[in-house]
């Protein structure tokens, strides 16, 4: 299908370059792969976000307790 979006220039360029190293005249190819890319990211995220918050409420309080305070120790050693 075709369609009309607005690019930057210099992302036009890149992947002008990107198809020629591919062998390819325009760059539809390597546009329609990084869509499908962002959208399978996007799915995956969107799967991940509904498991977890199928997970809620299946914590008792001492184990959310537990969990939060390990969780604030973890954060607090890694800056």
């Amino acid at each position: 299908m075709r369609t009309t979006i607005e690019i930057k220039p210099e992302h036009r360029a890149e992947l002008l370059e990107l198809a020629a190293n591919r062998g390819e005249k325009g760059f539809s190819s390597v546009v329609a792969e990084a869509l499908d890319l962002y959208l399978e990211s996007q799915a995956s995220r969107t799967r991940a976000i509904r498991r977890a918050l199928q997970l809620k409420g299946s914590l008792g309080v001492s184990e959310a307790s537990v969990l939060r305070d390990r969780t604030a120790m973890i954060r607090e050693e890694w800056r």
